[in-house]
This record gives C-alpha cells, sequence and structure tokens, in this order.
C-alpha cells in the first residue's frame, strides 16, 4: 500500500504542472492583462480643480459673512448679560423676571438663527457635492474610456472613508480626473 502512495505521488505532480500550465497558456491570462482598473479621488478633484477651488471658496465666503453674523449676535448678546448681572441689584422682582425672560428670549432667538444656518450650510455642502460628483463621474468616465480602463474606483482620502488601501501610482487617475474636469468646466 506504501509504493502505491508513492506511485501516485508522483504521478500526481507532472498532471498539475501540466494543468498549470495550460491554464497559463489559455486565453483567459489576455483577458486579465487587458482588464485595467484605475483610483481617483474626488476629493482631491474638488480641492484642486480650478472649477472646484472657485466653489469651495464661495463656499468658505458664505460661512466667513454668515459667521461673522453670528459673532455679533454674540457679542450682543454677552454686552446685553453684563449689563443685566449689574442692574439685577437695582431691579425690583417683576423687573427681574421680566429682564431675565427677554434676555432668554435672545438667546433662543440667536441658537435658532445658528441652528438655521447651520442646517442651510448643511444644504449648500450637500448641493455642491451632489453637483460636482456628477462632473467628476463624468470626467473620470472620459479619461478612463480614453485610458482603456475597465474599472474605476473612488480611492477615498483621509478626510472622507479610505476605500482603497494600496493602488500602483500608475492606475491613479486623479490628475488626469482633474485636467479633463477643468477642461470641461472652464477656468
Amino acid at each position: 500500500m506504501h509504493t502505491k502512495g508513492i506511485l501516485l505521488g508522483r504521478m500526481t505532480l507532472p498532471l498539475v504542472a501540466i494543468g498549470m500550465f495550460l491554464l497559463a497558456s489559455l486565453p483567459v491570462a489576455q483577458a486579465a492583462e487587458a482588464f485595467k482598473m484605475g483610483v481617483v479621488d474626488p476629493q482631491a478633484v474638488l480641492e484642486k480643480s480650478k472649477a472646484g477651488k472657485k466653489a469651495l471658496d464661495g463656499l468658505k465666503e458664505y460661512v466667513s459673512t454668515r459667521q461673522k453674523l453670528l459673532s455679533g449676535d454674540e457679542e450682543d448678546l454677552r454686552s446685553t448679560e453684563k449689563t443685566l448681572k449689574e442692574q439685577m441689584l437695582k431691579l425690583s422682582d417683576t423687573e427681574k423676571k421680566e429682564k431675565e425672560t427677554q434676555f432668554r428670549a435672545k438667546v433662543q432667538d440667536y441658537q435658532k438663527r445658528a441652528q438655521e444656518f447651520n442646517q442651510e450650510l448643511q444644504g449648500k455642502q450637500k448641493e455642491l457635492v451632489d453637483d460636482y460628483m456628477k462632473r467628476i463621474s463624468s470626467a473620470t468616465k472620459t479619461v478612463a474610456e480614453k485610458g482603456g480602463f475597465a474599472l474605476v474606483v473612488d480611492k477615498g482620502s483621509e478626510q472622507t472613508v479610505k476605500i482603497v488601501i494600496y493602488n500602483k501610482d500608475t492606475i491613479d487617475l486623479t490628475d488626469q480626473v482633474i485636467k479633463e474636469f477643468d477642461r470641461v468646466n472652464g477656468k
């Protein structure tokens, strides 16, 4: 029985080698070579393209303007609070309650404006991202078709979810997509 096992072992080795040779010579290997995959970092396209920079600068300006308004309101509240603290000793209980109620109403108005601003900002950011993702997808498709890429994956970044852990630099299409994006979307 021991001899039979050795004989089968010897016969198995040449069969495996022949099988591997046949697999390597099949057209599947050629098809695998023709399959090209690339990665793109959409965040980088948005931040580095001319149109993307312009849109982000517009968003930053909007945020800055709103923050200045909120900062002014906040400073006004602090000033009012300081004045109230100074006046509290001189006021009757009824006047104190009235002033406190007025101050709480101002604080609530401020908080409501701040919340509305945040919601508005989130809406503007979502609009910007949705619009630019469509444009980035279109530019990516053009680059992929020109380069013969069958699949392009979102590379992700430190700011977003990192999808691709490793890729060769030669298949990172981000710079090409930025150029195509700028070509199509103007300067």
